[in-house]
């Protein structure tokens, strides 16, 4: 029998939908993942099947396909696991299937069924609500950061049993709702104020201009004198976080798996990377490419801090982002763009 189940994921921050199809047949057991599965998807296999068995349902020893559509991208994280979950079950008959294209399905399996949280919900909460959909089913751990979009129903779940009782109609589960505007006031404080300092009145008088016109900073000073005290306290004069920059800057964090709780950052990012940083983790990097330091401090600043210790080709990275305010991430398999629109703020010891 075949059932098809749909999910998301990112591409850079930009979210596309991916259609879960299981196909399940005959008596002899095989299992097998298809579409571009990284290595967390090819694994969700064992995760997938204890789940389902210690949720109290049984696993026939049958053939098994899973595809992840469309094939030519590469499926990655374990976001997948309660879509495939949620296929087999309803190719094996036991989740209803009318009510499952209205639905977008998240969530990483523990063996015992529960669901633990996953990067990119704010990103792909807007993905569904673009795609004119009912709703997000997704841990409850990141239902108040998918639900700041608003405009479509996210539905908390805490294990994988929850979810079949919803889809089935057997349990009523309110979605989570959240007030944007009244979430984006309440976060907007800092724990720190340039109003703190005393003395240093043309650094901060310096700080100020910067502020006002959104310049670059390198601040020259002996050890102890408060260089970086002040750059701490910078963010805290800078102007408020639109409700625009704060979804912007929040996406970008969601994929990094860095979302507090509260489901939005409206505070400006400060991003303080040790001088042994490489320049894949300052502009972005990896096999599949991720944002660095230059995107996570997106409507913020970032501060290099011991300026003359990086190495120079870290250095050298900085001018696309510093000149187009984003960063391209080339590789073979693909070219992503995130955005990088910081102020750069760098000190450093005299010269000897």
């Amino acid at each position: 029998m075949l059932a098809r189940v749909l999910s998301s994921s990112l591409i850079g921050i930009d979210p596309y939908l991916v259609e879960v199809e299981v196909n399940v047949e005959g008596h002899a057991f095989r299992y097998s993942t298809v579409g571009l599965p990284e290595l967390a998807v090819r694994e969700s296999k064992d995760r997938v099947i204890s789940a389902i068995k210690n949720s109290g349902f049984r696993f026939p020893p049958k053939a098994y396909t899973i595809n992840l559509a469309p094939a030519d991208i590469k499926k990655e994280g374990s976001a997948f696991d309660l879509p495939i979950a949620i296929g087999i079950l309803a190719a094996l008959g036991i989740v209803i299937h009318e009510d499952l294209e209205d639905y977008v399905l998240m969530g990483e399996l523990s063996l015992d069924g529960t669901l633990r949280g996953v990067k990119g919900a704010l990103p792909s909460a807007v993905g569904v609500h673009e795609h004119e959909m009912k709703g997000l089913i997704l841990p409850a751990q990141n239902a108040r950061e998918a639900a700041v979009t608003g405009n479509i129903d996210v539905i908390p779940v805490n294990t994988l049993l929850e979810a079949i009782r919803f889809l089935n109609g057997e349990q009523i589960i309110e979605p989570v709702e959240v007030n944007a505007d009244q979430l984006f006031s309440e976060a907007q404080s800092y724990p720190v104020d340039l109003a703190d300092v005393r003395g240093q009145a043309h650094v901060k008088r310096a700080l100020e201009v910067a502020a006002a016109g959104g310049h670059n900073v390198l601040m020259i000073g002996p050890p102890g004198s408060g260089k970086t005290m002040l750059a701490k306290r910078f963010p805290t004069i800078l102007p408020q976080m639109t409700l625009g920059e704060a979804l912007e800057t929040t996406k970008i964090h969601s994929i990094a798996g860095m979302v507090k709780t509260e489901g939005l950052v409206a505070t400006r990012p400060f991003r303080s990377p040790h001088h042994t940083i490489s320049d894949a983790a300052l502009v972005g990097g990896g096999r599949i490419p991720r944002p660095g330091e230059v995107s996570l401090a997106h409507h913020g600043v970032l501060f290099l801090d011991e300026l003359p210790e990086f190495q120079k080709n870290v250095l050298e990275v900085l001018r696309q982002p510093l000149e187009n305010t984003e960063v391209t991430i080339s590789r073979a398999s693909m070219s992503l763009t995130y955005p990088a629109n910081f102020i750069l703020l760098s000190a450093m010891n005299p010269c000897p």
